[in-house]
Order: C-alpha cells, then structure tokens, then sequence
C-alpha cells in the first residue's frame, strides 16, 4: 500500500503550500494517523507517539485549518512544560500558517516581560501558547479571555504531570469550556495522564504510535559501568573516541550542570550549559552556539532540555541515570528523531546496575554493555580522524603558489616517511601525551566485590566512626513515601551532590528517616535540601544529634538547621582530569 500525501489526509492549499516550502515530503506516522482523526471528529483525543516524530505537525495542522481567522479572539491554547518547547511550537506554527492570512500566534511563558505578552495577546491572536505558570498569572490578571477557546492542546503532558503542574493544569483547564475539545499528546501514558485524561476529557479516543511508555526503535541503547568517580574521565574518554559526536549530557541538578560544563570547557572540550537559572537572554545564546554546532556537548537538566529540537544530535549521555523511566524517555528522545538513529549513553557506577535493568522491563528494550574506551583505540581513532582531514582539505593553489619554493627548500632534507610522520605528530602527540600511562577505567563485572561494601557509602575498611561524630540527619520522608535504602541514598546523592561514601546508615521509618552523614558534609548536606520538594511536599531535614539508632524524631524548627555553602568545586568531587 503506497504512503499517503499530506493531500490525502484532507489538509487545505495553504497549508500544502506551507508543507512543501518547508520540505515536508510525506507524512509521520503520527501525523497520518492523528490528522484525519483530528479533523473530522469531535470527540477528545489522546494521542501516544514518542519524542520526535512529528507530534506538532500532527496536531498543529488540523487545529489550524479548523480557525476562523475573521474572529480576533484566541480560539485556541497549546500547553507546554517549558518556554523553549513554547517558542518551538510558535515558530512551527508561524511556518504552517504562512499561507493563512488573519492567523496569529502569540508565545507566553516565564522569563520574558509580561506587558509585551498582555500586548501581543491584546493586539489579536488566534493561538496562544503558554507555559501553565505564566498562563495562570495571565488569568490572574484578567488579561486573556479563554471563553471562545474550542481546542485545548496539551503537548508533552506527561512531562507537565511530572514537573509539577498537575494543579496549574486543573486550574486552567476549569477557566474553559464544558463543550471544548481538548487534544492530549504525550510520550508515556502514566497514572496521572490517565487520571488528567479522565476527568478533564470526554469519552476519548486514543490514537497510539507504537507501544505505551516505549523509546523509539532508532535508538541504541548502551551503559558502561566505571567507578563514580571516573565518571568525568570515562565521559572525556567517549568524547575523544568520537570525534563526530553531538550530544546532549543531561545531568541532575542544575548544580551539577554547570560544574560538569565549566570543567570541560577548562579542558578544552567545546561545551555549555543550559538550566534554570540562566536567563532567556543566556539560554538563547547558548542554545544559538548548539544548533549552530560551535558547542559538541551541550550539559542540561531535564526541565531545561525540553522542548529542544535540534537535528542530528548523535548521543544522549546520561551523566546521571533519572529516577523515573518517563524522564528516561523524554531524554533518549533528543535523539533519533524525524527517522534518524542515534545513542542513548549512560554512564553509571556499581549501584545502578538495577536500575539498568528496571528501565529494560520498564522499557521492553535491550541496553548493551559496552567498554570505556582505552587508550590505544582513542589514539587510532584521532590519528585515522587527521588522516582523513588530511585527505579532505582544500587546497588554495593560487594562495599557496608564492610560499611553496620557500617550504620545498625548507623540506627538502626530509625523506616522505619523516614528513608523514612530523605533520601527523603535530596534532596527534597531544593525545599521546594525555593518555600515556592510563588506566581502564572499567569495572570488573566478574568480580562480586565490587558490588557490595559493608554498609551504604562506607568504603572498604573505613570505620564507621566518622559518620557518628557529626550525629545524624533527620528527614520527613521514609517507606510510605515509596524509598527503601538504595532510592533514600540516590535521591541525597542527587540533591546535595556528594558521593555516597560519604553517606553511612540509613535508618528507614515509615513517615521519616535518619541519615549518617561524614562530619565534614553535614552541614552542607542539609544546606543543599533548602526549598526541596518531592513530588509537590516541601522536604524538611533537621539535625539529630549521636546515633540514629531509631529514636523519636525530634520536634522540627523552622528551617534546614544549616545554612548554604558553595559546593565542593567539581574536579574535587569527580577525581583526575584528562591526564590520568
């Protein structure tokens, strides 16, 4: 059966004009599937298909076709989890609406003057595009009118679900229309989707890409597992053995992100960060540098990388693995999109290795171990890339012509064997240099110890002395909240940056837990958890002081009981440099 035309699934002459003019050739799967659906039903619908294969196309077109460009009221609203995924979709939708003379789209989200939205909006449009944020503080301020909304769309629900917006969500979408049609897109199809889809939409139908909560096929997924802290040396390691890589390494905090940025463009990678406390005008700037490819590595959190749709990103590296396989998704999604392949990377230590293998079940995918590449193989893979580039340059002959007599005179007592030899070293002894003497970082799978130390973050041998000097941390969370001790010490891992040798006993009760922290971290441990929430509740931590031997907790006091210190700078936390 032949691949039906974008003219086949019912699209109006402005819009096939549009789509031409702009490469689309053939429709998506998603987008041959949703866009007749979209056009002819009435009905609520909810779509399921992976990052990158289409989505706004799929939804974008039939929304637009169905506008009445002669009423200058917002007749629909598109919901997204970040500005970047707004500004995205407004500039697609800017594309396909070329043609359609009266249509406007107007993007509104944190991080931007909110007088010059409630002007833009005041001016006329048919579309906005919102953040639920910005879109409430809009509604607050009485300076939008949802009234004659008929489409509401709610693209990458399950990543607004798990930033935090299922409130703003309700809030919304009770300011519209009983009667509307409300279009649900999303990767995964999550308890809370399902329960958003539920209350909010009228006897639905689902339209679904591919297999529930599944990454797309095009992507290869692997892991190597190293000690945590070679995990800086193994990334350099993967970097220089791919000289063609572009990728996005995404990171758990935003802390963590900068740090990991700073001390790669100190060893001379190409690379930036992206996080939330960038402002639009810096993120703008960097994101300018990656698609541009001035940056090979862009380092981000999961909020900030959505909504980012850059071509040809090779690798998703996963510095830290997520805690959910939804943000796995999202993640991997970077990659391989619009038919292309691409790697899922994660670099993981001991620990993880169960969590490799939830994600696979999760998944219904395979992850394939794979080495940290040694020294000989990155050095023939640099001098093989100098070859090449050799092999490739272009020769300006009218501009060299005048200097050749000089050079050949210079030259002349060297034999090509030596020549070869002196302008291959020239690029090729730095890596000679910098992985001369280096060690394999990987670990040992047949070796049961690595696996197993005598209590969490305890090294080998060390005594259990100095995490009871310092007393224990009290935190409001423990067995009903879903943590057992591996998730407990992960999740301060990740809030508070540390390594988990410096993490002793974790004592579990249902509603709260100690936690042994080293003397020398406590203090900035329960700094880190300022302002914490998990899942919505506000996290509060408190010092307990001798054993945690499971006594009462004790009564709490406003406040962490610390106070903010800077982090420990990254090269301290993440042992060795290049020159390992």
């Amino acid at each position: 059966m032949p691949t039906p035309s974008f003219a086949d699934l019912g699209l109006n002459e402005q819009l096939l004009k549009s789509l031409a003019e702009s490469g689309f050739t053939a429709p998506t799967a998603v987008q041959e599937l949703a866009i007749p659906q979209l056009l002819k039903s009435e009905q609520d619908s909810v779509v399921l298909a992976q990052t990158g294969t289409g989505k706004t196309a799929a939804y974008g077109l039939p929304l637009l076709q169905q506008l009445d460009p002669s009423v200058n009221a917002v007749q629909a609203l598109i919901l997204s989890p970040t500005r970047e995924l707004c500004m995205q979709i407004t500039k697609d939708f800017d594309r396909f609406a070329k043609y359609m003379k009266g249509i406007k789209s107007v993007a509104v989200y944190g991080g931007a003057p909110i007088r010059d939205q409630i002007r833009d909006i005041r001016k006329g449009a048919q579309i906005v595009v919102a953040t639920p944020g910005r879109l409430l503080d809009l509604l607050g301020r009485e300076a939008i009118d949802l009234a004659l909304v008929d489409i509401v769309v709610l693209d990458e629900a399950d990543e607004m679900l798990n930033m935090g917006f299922q409130e703003d969500l309700t809030a919304i979408l009770e300011t519209t229309r009983k009667d509307k049609r409300t279009w649900l897109f999303s990767a995964t199809m999550g308890s809370e989707v399902r329960r958003i889809a539920k209350r909010y939409m009228r006897e639905a139908q689902e339209i679904n890409v591919g297999r529930t909560n599944t990454t797309a096929e095009a992507i290869d997924h692997r892991y190597c597992v190293v000690q945590m802290r070679d995990r800086y040396a193994a990334l350099t390691r993967f970097v220089d053995a791919t000289p063609d890589l572009f990728a996005i390494v995404f990171c758990r905090t935003k802390h963590e992100t900068q740090e990991l940025a700073e001390h790669l463009m100190k060893d001379g990678y190409n690379a930036d960060a992206i996080h939330g406390d960038l402002s639009q005008q810096q993120r703008d700037r960097v994101m300018a540098r990656y698609r541009s490819r001035q940056l090979q590595l862009l380092i981000a959190t999961d909020v900030a990388a959505r909504g980012i749709d850059v071509q040809d990103i090779t690798h998703v590296i996963h510095f830290d693995l997520p805690g959910e396989a939804e943000s796995y998704t999202h993640r991997s999604g970077r990659t391989a999109r619009a038919g292309r392949s691409g790697i899922s990377l994660s670099i993981i230590g001991q620990r993880d290795i169960g969590k490799v293998r939830q994600l696979e079940r999760s998944l219904k995918t395979h992850f394939t171990y794979m080495r940290v590449p040694g020294a000989a193989e990155i050095c023939e893979r640099q001098l093989l890339l100098l070859i090449q580039r050799i092999k490739d340059v272009e020769i300006d002959e009218e501009g060299i012509a005048g200097f050749m007599d000089a050079v050949r005179l210079d030259l002349e007592k060297l034999s090509k064997e030596e020549l070869i030899k002196r302008v291959v070293s020239i690029e090729f002894n730095r890596f000679l240099e910098i992985y001369r003497g280096s060690m394999d970082l990987n670990v040992d799978m047949s070796q049961k110890d690595h696996t197993r130390r005598p209590h969490p973050g305890a090294a080998l041998g060390e005594p259990r002395e100095r995490f009871a000097m310092g007393g224990s941390m009290f935190i409001n969370l423990g067995t009903v909240d879903g943590f057992d001790k591996g998730r407990m010490l992960g999740y301060i891992c990740g809030i508070t940056g540390m390594q988990g040798d410096s993490i002793g006993r974790i004592t579990l009760k249902d509603v709260y837990s100690f936690v042994d922290i080293e003397a020398s971290q406590l203090s900035k441990a329960m700094a880190a958890f300022q302002n914490a929430n998990y899942k919505g509740r506000p996290v509060r931590v408190d010092l307990q002081q001798g054993s945690n031997s499971g006594g009462a907790a004790r009564p709490r006091q406003e406040g962490t009981g610390g106070f903010r210190e800077e982090r420990a700078p990254f090269k301290k936390k993440f042992a060795g440099k290049k020159k390992y």
